[in-house]
């Protein structure tokens, strides 16, 4: 997000849109949720380069990767903020 979302871009189907449009970069998109896919307000965001050659399970591992290192941090910031 914000550039790759919306209903039915999940998973796979967003490392492939990526690839396809042969995009630069790609990344995780932490965000609250609210009525509409995708619309939350930001939390959070980090970035992976797509290299030239990258298949869309190229980009899956390095965005998972992101997601790891940084999920467990972000939730447990936010619930701190909530107490």
């Amino acid at each position: 997000l914000p550039k790759f979302g919306g209903k039915g871009i999940y998973g796979d189907n967003v490392h492939k849109a990526v690839v396809e449009s042969e995009e630069s970069e790609s990344g995780i998109t932490i965000h609250y949720i609210n009525e509409n896919y995708d619309e939350g307000d930001i939390i959070f965001q980090a970035k992976c380069p797509v290299l030239s050659g990258d298949t869309y399970e190229d980009v899956a591992k390095k965005v998972h990767t992101l997601e790891y290192t940084h999920f467990p941090v972000i939730i447990e910031k936010v619930l701190s903020e909530q107490d």
